[in-house]
């Protein structure tokens, strides 16, 4: 065991059985090519003592809990985020809980968060990158959006396999490579059709490092020059994807935090497992890959332990810890108003001239 245990995983599944079951009755045992495993509280507090993490925050994973029917939809959301407010209540200081919504029906998803995070006190929310391929940034979820943005709530992104990705004719699992094109263009559709303009105060956290976004970010900023784009973008699309916070779940490599150490502060990463989707010796694996990353000095290595992760969760603070605070970003301001629409006008003539 570790001799300390203090680290924040915000990227942990919980699975209860009556979870578990709800995907049996749909004939789903494997998840974008991984078995299902198996899960309860006992199993993820031995995994987190291992690996010195104090605190999990839990989630529920793709597929989420839509399957056609509204009904059953809303209440297994509910039932799933009541039962993870229980184990908080039974294991104090060991859980906290991202609520799951029944997306994508915008409707009953907006009324189950408002319930999550005002009486539940849930700790923020998971919203899949995209359900029924439907991806985030979509207008269906402007009402959604603007009550997460009220409330400063916190979103964790994690992936599903979009339908587009199950007629390609691939052998990979799922879960290798098109989870992280899922996450991908869920953060670019967002950034594109200006939610993250027009929701400044929702922090995102992007599962596994952000997918390739963190690699493809200039190419993705070249969207400033298409005046369709760049209206939506008033800040700059580079501003924006410094916005996202990224886990570390299954990229605690030198190639992927390189990229993300050159794309964002790094009170911007945090620490992130994917238990028990990865087993306990992968568990194991990536806590010892991530803390000899010669990327990171031991006080950020700190940081992404726990540091960054209290500053969006103050709340998780021990008796006489100081949490910090994470930024609350506005809407464009005047000075960066007047810098775009500079480059408004440029990419505006450079059009023109291009059509000629």
């Amino acid at each position: 065991m570790r001799k300390q245990i203090s680290a924040i995983d915000v990227h942990h599944h919980f699975i209860p059985s009556f979870y578990t079951e709800a995907l049996y009755r749909q004939g789903i045992k494997v998840v974008a090519g991984a078995p299902l495993p198996s899960w309860n509280p006992e199993r993820s507090l031995g995994a987190m003592d291992i690996n010195g993490v104090r605190t999990a925050i839990t989630s529920i994973s793709s597929p989420g809990v839509y399957f056609g029917n509204r009904e059953e939809a809303v209440s297994l959301a509910r039932r799933c985020n009541e039962y993870a407010r229980e184990i908080k209540e039974l294991y104090p200081g060991r859980f906290g809980s991202f609520a799951i919504l029944p997306m994508p029906l915008p409707k009953e998803a907006t009324q189950e968060a408002i319930y999550s995070l005002d009486t539940l006190k849930a700790e923020g929310i998971v919203l899949l990158a995209s359900t029924r391929g439907k991806f985030l940034g979509d207008p269906d979820f402007e009402e959604l959006m603007l009550e997460l943005d009220k409330r400063n709530a916190v979103v964790f992104v994690h992936p599903d396999i979009h339908p587009s990705s199950e007629t390609l004719g691939l052998k990979t699992p799922g879960f290798i490579l098109e989870f992280l094109c899922d996450t991908t263009r869920a953060a670019v559709n967002l950034i594109y059709t200006g939610t993250l303009e027009k929701y400044p105060r929702i922090k995102w956290i992007l599962a596994h490092a952000g997918g390739f976004l963190p690699y493809v970010a200039w190419r993705i900023s070249l969207g400033n020059l298409l005046p369709e784009i760049s209206e939506r973008t008033p800040q700059g699309i580079m501003t924006y994807l410094r916005r996202f916070y990224f886990d570390t779940a299954l990229s605690p490599s030198p190639f992927a935090m390189a990229a993300l150490k050159e794309l964002v502060e790094p009170d911007h990463i945090l620490f992130g497992s994917d238990f028990p989707f990865a087993p306990e010796p992968l568990f194991v694996h990536q806590r010892e890959e991530l803390s000899t990353l010669k990327e990171f000095d031991p006080s950020t290595l700190a940081g992404i332990d726990r540091g960054h992760a209290l500053k969006l969760f103050p709340n998780l603070a021990m008796k006489g810890e100081v949490s910090g605070k994470a930024p609350i970003f506005d809407r464009v301001n005047l000075s960066t108003a007047i810098k775009f629409q500079v480059i408004k006008r440029f990419v505006s003539l450079a059009s023109r001239a291009r059509k000629r």
